[in-house]
């Protein structure tokens, strides 16, 4: 029998096996057909150990499975282009569509959007200390735990401070943790509260960590983001949004926790003036920002903030897509995002 190529021992989750050993069997059994009996007789150990050790090469990434998106077809060639032209943007990406029934979209929603993202990501061009922000949501929330392409160098930085809410995708800065860690570039935290009290406000403008992500912001390449829907369609919003403020129903959408109407100006809020979150302002003048929106109760907050000039590029699906041109087809057409004042054309990087 042959000698394994090192100790097998570990836990009974498997997390201690030695990565030699992770890596022999992977190579058994996904490049060379071996069956998990063979596998177990060749390392001299149980089929049960077998299934353990390639769960762990998966979860330490020594096996990558990758599931290759539909190829492209025209038609939706096409409706990306007519969506680009019709919000003035520089690039549309379409996914494949998002099942309503049967799967829980949830549950999927990453998986559709991740290949649609990835070619936003790359059309970009990021290069080593190039800056990536990353903002909340559940969108971004989703596609992160799904493969990204790798940008190595790259620093990658959350848009807005944290809140106690225990959904994780509220949770920027784990957010960013795990994009950072997809396109294998350096990620960096923002230990800060969305919100602060007016003392530790004060206290955080001269606190050199959080410092440095807020001067990372302005100079930033490229900003991931999600659209927000109109707060009041929503069974979650952050907690520091305060619901019991009149202007909030003036709010149709928000990116970037910055909540904004339908006029596409920021809609202010109480202690809005302490919110450590990247301006909306500030998107306008990052060269690339990629919003990522699916879904009906996206398609009025995304087509606002266009016009605003928020984002350059966008990533959805056909429905939501195709939504946004039945909801344009009797309304003025968009010129283009570029065409308004020097004051707030979007530079090009």
């Amino acid at each position: 029998m042959a000698r394994t190529p090192a100790s097998i021992s570990g836990t009974g989750d498997g997390s201690n096996f030695d990565v030699a050993v992770l890596h022999t069997a992977a190579t058994l059994y996904y490049l060379e057909n071996a069956t998990q009996a063979q596998i177990a007789a060749r390392l001299n150990t149980s089929r049960a150990s077998v299934s353990r050790i390639l769960a762990e090469a998966r979860r330490q990434q020594i096996v990558r499975i990758e599931v290759v998106a539909l190829p492209t077809s025209d038609t939706t060639l096409q409706l990306g282009e007519r969506v680009r032209q019709a919000l003035g943007l520089d690039a549309v990406e379409i996914s494949g569509a998002i099942p309503t029934s049967g799967i829980r979209s949830d549950n999927i929603l990453g998986s559709v959007l991740a290949p649609a993202v990835s070619r936003a990501l790359e059309s970009v061009g990021l290069e080593p200390g190039d800056a990536l922000l990353v903002s909340s949501g559940r969108t971004l929330y989703e596609v992160s735990q799904f493969e990204l392409p790798r940008f190595s160098g790259v620093l990658v930085a959350p848009t807005v401070g944290g809140t106690d809410q225990p959904e994780g995708w509220f949770q920027t800065n784990e957010i960013t943790r795990r994009i950072a860690e997809r396109i294998n570039g350096h990620g960096m935290s923002l230990h800060a509260p969305a919100m602060p009290g007016a003392r530790l406000f004060t206290t955080l403008q001269t606190d050199p960590s959080i410092q440095r992500i807020l001067r990372l912001w302005p100079r930033a390449r490229c900003v991931l983001a999600g659209i927000g829907a109109r707060p009041s369609s929503r069974t979650q919003t952050p907690q520091f949004i305060e619901q019991a403020s009149p202007a909030l129903q003036q709010a149709v959408g928000d990116m970037c926790s910055r909540l904004f109407s339908q006029s596409g100006e920021e809609v202010s809020l109480p202690g809005s003036d302490r919110l450590i979150a990247l301006s909306l302002e500030n998107l306008r003048t990052i060269p690339h920002v990629i919003a990522v929106a699916a879904g009906p109760d996206k398609v009025e907050p995304s087509i606002v903030a266009a016009r605003a000039g928020y984002y350059s590029r966008l990533v959805t699906d056909p429905a939501t897509a195709q939504e946004i041109l039945d909801r344009l087809e009797n309304q003025p057409s968009i010129s283009g995002a570029r065409d308004r004042p020097p004051s707030v054309k979007r530079k090009i990087g």
